[in-house]
Order: C-alpha cells, then sequence, then structure tokens
C-alpha cells in the first residue's frame, strides 16, 4: 500500500490566479503557496532585524515584511534587504514617500493600504517607484483601516466593503498599467474575513494574499488561524499566507507550514502523528513527543512519523507513515519503517534511535535528490 494513496476525497483545487513575482519566489498560478511572516523589532535595529528575518527564514519563511513608518526606517531597509536570505516586502503605511524610499532600499514587494495611504496621485508615484524597481505591490485591506467613504455607505466594516475598497485600488494599479500586484482583505473576525475573501477571489484574478488579522496569542490565535485559513484554503483560495501571532515570529512561520502540511499543500520537515496518550500506552508518549519535537526541529525532509502509545491503532498508523514506533508494554515497542515491521526497540532507547533513522532517511532522500539533478 502507498504511504500517501491518491484520494478523490482528499483533493483540494486551487483557484486559478495570475502569477507575480515578489523578488525570486513566484506567487499565484501554480506556485506552491508561499509562507511568511513579518518582523516585529525596531527596524531601525538592523542587526536584530536582520538576525529575526533570518531565523524566520531558517524556519521556512519564503518571504518576510518588514515594517518602514519612517526615513530612518527606509535607510536601514537598504542594509536589511542586502543581508536577507529571502525576499523583504515593505509595510507602508499613511506616507507614500516611505513606499518610494523602500522600492529604491531594495524591497522585493510594497504592501501599502488604500485606507490609509492619500491620494491616488500619491498612489500614482509608489506605482512609478514600483515599476522603476522591479518591485510588486500587495494591496492591504483591513476591516479596521477602511476609507472613510466606505464606511459612510455601508455603516460599519462588512465583506462588501472591503471588496468595494479592494476593487477600488485594483482599478488604480491597472488604469496604470501595473499588474504585478497581490491582494489581502483581512479582519480579525473569522466570519468577515472568510466572507471578504470568497468575495474578491470571484471578482480578481490576482493572486491572494491570505490572513486573519490581529489573530491573538499563540494557541488561540493558532486556533483562530486555522479555522478561518484552513477553511479558506480548503475552497482552493491562497496564494501565500501569513500567521498573525503575538508571538515570536518563528512561530507565525511554523503554524503556516502545519496548516498547510494538514491540507497536504506544503510539505517540510517531519509530520508527527502521535496518540493522546491513555491508561493504555506502553510508554509516555506526551514527554517522548516533546522531545521529538525538539530534536528533529532541524529537519527540512518533508516525512511522516507516528508515534501511538499502545497496539489499538499503532500498528494501522505505522502503516501509513515513513517511521513509526508503537509501544507494546514489557519495556518496549515496535519500530516500523516504510509501513512494515521491523524489529523492537527499548523505550529507554526509542528516541534516540528514531531521531537516527528520521536523520539517516534525511540524508538518503537528500543524495538522492542531488544526484537526480
Amino acid at each position: 500500500m502507498s504511504l500517501n494513496p491518491v484520494r478523490p476525497w482528499r483533493n483540494i483545487y486551487r483557484r486559478t490566479s495570475r502569477q507575480i513575482m515578489v523578488g525570486p519566489v513566484p506567487v499565484g498560478g501554480d506556485a506552491p503557496i508561499a509562507v511568511q511572516t513579518m518582523t516585529n523589532t525596531l527596524t531601525t535595529d538592523i542587526a536584530a532585524t536582520v538576525a529575526q528575518v533570518q531565523a524566520a527564514a531558517e524556519a521556512g519563511a519564503d518571504i518576510v515584511r518588514v515594517s518602514v513608518p519612517d526615513e530612518a526606517s527606509s535607510k536601514a531597509l537598504k542594509e536589511i534587504t542586502a543581508e536577507s536570505p529571502v525576499p523583504i516586502v515593505a509595510d507602508i503605511h499613511f506616507h507614500y514617500r516611505r513606499g518610494i524610499e523602500a522600492a529604491e532600499a531594495g524591497a522585493a514587494c510594497l504592501r501599502i493600504n488604500p485606507g490609509n495611504i492619500g491620494a491616488e496621485d500619491r498612489v500614482r508615484e509608489v506605482i512609478a517607484a514600483a515599476r522603476d524597481h522591479g518591485c510588486s505591490i500587495r494591496i492591504g485591506v483591513n476591516a479596521g483601516s477602511l476609507e472613510k467613504h466606505l464606511l459612510d455607505k455601508y455603516g460599519e466594516p462588512c465583506p462588501e466593503a472591503m471588496v468595494e475598497s479592494g476593487l477600488e485600488h485594483i482599478r488604480i494599479l491597472e488604469d496604470n498599467d501595473f499588474h504585478e500586484f497581490k491582494i489581502s482583505v483581512k479582519a480579525s473576525d473569522v466570519f468577515l474575513a472568510a466572507a471578504a475573501y470568497q468575495g474578491i477571489a470571484e471578482a480578481t484574478d490576482a493572486p491572494i494574499h491570505l490572513g486573519i488579522t490581529e489573530a491573538g496569542g499563540l494557541t488561540s490565535g493558532t486556533i483562530k488561524s486555522a479555522i478561518g485559513l484552513g477553511n479558506l484554503l480548503w475552497m482552493g483560495i491562497g496564494d501565500t499566507i501569513r500567521v498573525s501571532l503575538s508571538a515570536d515570529p518563528v512561530e507565525e512561520v511554523k503554524v503556516g507550514y502545519e496548516i498547510l502540511k494538514s491540507l497536504g499543500l506544503r510539505h517540510r520537515g517531519v509530520n508527527i502523528i502521535s496518540c493522546p496518550s491513555c491508561a493504555r500506552q506502553g510508554f509516555d508518549v506526551i514527554r517522548t513527543v516533546e522531545k521529538l519535537e525538539e530534536r528533529l526541529a532541524h529537519i527540512k525532509t518533508p516525512m511522516s512519523l507516528s508515534i501511538i502509545g499502545c497496539v489499538v491503532n499503532g500498528p494501522g498508523e505505522a502503516l501509513m507513515t515513513d517511521i513509526g514506533f508503537t509501544g507494546g508494554g514489557a519495556g518496549s515497542g515496535m519500530v516500523y519503517l516504510a509501513g512494515k515491521t521491523s524489529h523492537k526497540m527499548s523505550n529507554d532507547q526509542m528516541v534516540d534511535h528514531i531521531v537516527g533513522l528520521v536523520e539517516e532517511r534525511a540524508d538518503k532522500l537528500a543524495a538522492a535528490e542531488v544526484a537526480a539533478g
């Protein structure tokens, strides 16, 4: 039996969108869904910001956004983009000059909010700078900063107002013959964001950046993002995502990948399938999984690992994973490789043994990939 059998009920049919480039990263079309995060250091603290960008990139971030609130940040951005291993999106609010400066400083993309960037002629200047310096643009509509005329028209932030805001700004870019843009319609309310994203997905073929803005802390924000983004991704909507957490940006990247991995849309690192544990467990499942997550965090090769406490579900789960361990009692359990029974291993040596098996498999797969060219 294949470890990844094809099933029609597993398929996600992604919305057709045109493709743009954020630096060397393709967004939209048939490109993998890109994972983004945002630094939370002072941009003027160049060393701290670069370190955070590098940590996010190491965790798997394809793109990192950096806030550019003032001229000093624009100057710092030039050094940050020069040292960044991934393309940088410059986050621009209120002052259009920051967008021009960011383009000149090497930003790969400019994120502008139509609700606060200013008059249309100022947007045109930002467009010109983006074109001159090879930048793409993200139209960032947010329920918390909609234009006054739309709030007057609709009375409150609503999906229709957010879609209208996005389409108005798309018109400005397209009227200026600029098509290298993606769009987001974020809200902190899951229902509002989901409805707005469905509306904008039907109204344009632009790539869509998904996010539930200001989602909350690590636990609550992860849950809210998984529900909101997961449902949209399941519907085929979304070309790049950012999980907004009051937490380390690296955690945002990890959660983003876990959401995509759960839907089979991206594969990176070890996917651990483990039971919640119960009185039947033959070893301490919870502590074992904690240790394995920590010690396998450096593995980037996609791989599945099942850690099950007893023989009720353990053998069945192991059939579907690359490596498995099932508790059997008497101080030892069974190791499975490629879905087949392989050998017994004592519980006290199991963690080191599994880490070794995972690393060995990762090395073999990496070597095979190099050999294949």
